[in-house]
């Protein structure tokens, strides 16, 4: 197979984790693997859950919480890769752990995420920090480290979990859109490079969303609208996304309404978010 050249500047140890992936023996992927971040709970759980109905892909499962991930990685037949993804570090360990086991990364699902809600005047810079390293360092990383594997071999998925908060900005959360919103500019940006590679990147942006996500961010949700939707609800748009064909999907599909009203008309858009919240 001829290989495409790694990009320029790679440093020699990742270049060698690209290239370990791209020779890999296939008898020992018989099965597409797909790489799932946040996988010990909320979206990420449910992804892993519903990818594992047929057996028809090899999960490679990551969450901070070893016993949660665990039992997940059990109940999925998965294999679990517990690391914190807060650093450059710990996303690097991941992709070799995960090319060290399966020799080929099919499919990367970036769902791990922190949240955080509140003026943002009161908001700690550490929490600030941490926020950027896990909603868009991490996934930069992540993407930067399994990419070129999947453009040697000319095919490849890319599931970004982003949120209609970094479309349309929300009150008492700017730091947070502020990273989700650069998923959108990441992505829009990445696939003009990715045309012709056969690698396909898809950005699901969810509404608010069912999970323990509130109750660690520390503040509940309490708007009336949009209401919550299910976390098994985003996992059918991911497996939607990885079967390829689609740039975007909001979830729901409704609220991909606002953003083309936000387009062509933001003033409007911006009076009526202003009173409606």
């Amino acid at each position: 197979m001829r290989k495409s050249p790694l990009p320029r500047g790679m440093p020699a140890a990742e270049a060698g984790v690209a290239l370990s992936a791209a020779a890999g023996p296939s008898a020992r992927a018989p099965r597409p693997v797909v790489l799932i971040t946040g996988a010990s709970s909320g979206i990420g759980a449910e992804v892993a859950s519903r990818l594992a109905v047929g057996g028809r892909w090899e999960l490679l499962l990551n969450g901070r919480d070893e016993d949660r991930l665990g039992s997940v990685a059990g109940r999925t037949s998965g294999v679990a890769l517990p690391m914190d993804l807060a650093s450059e570090e710990g996303c690097r360990r991941l992709a070799e752990a995960a090319l060290a086991h399966s020799g080929r990364v099919d499919a990367l699902v970036a769902a791990a995420g922190l949240g955080w809600a509140g003026a943002y005047t009161d908001m700690p810079p550490a929490t600030v920090d941490r926020l950027v390293s896990v909603n868009v360092c991490a996934v930069l990383h992540l993407v930067r480290l399994v990419l070129p594997q999947m453009v040697s071999r000319g095919s490849g998925r890319l599931v970004l979990i982003g949120s209609v908060a970094g479309r349309f900005g929300v009150r008492g959360e700017a730091a947070y859109a502020a990273t989700k919103g650069s998923l959108i500019a990441f992505a829009d940006s990445l696939r003009y490079e990715l045309r012709g590679t056969g690698v396909q990147l898809c950005l699901v942006l969810p509404g608010p969303v069912d999970t323990p996500f509130f109750t660690r961010r520390g503040t509940p949700y309490t708007r009336s609208w949009p209401r919550p939707v299910s976390a098994g609800r985003v996992a059918a748009a991911v497996e939607e996304a990885l079967a390829g064909g689609r740039d975007e999907i909001a979830v729901p599909r409704w609220l991909g309404v606002p953003g083309r009203v936000q387009g062509m008309a933001p003033r409007l858009f911006r009076r009526l978010a202003s009173r409606f919240g």
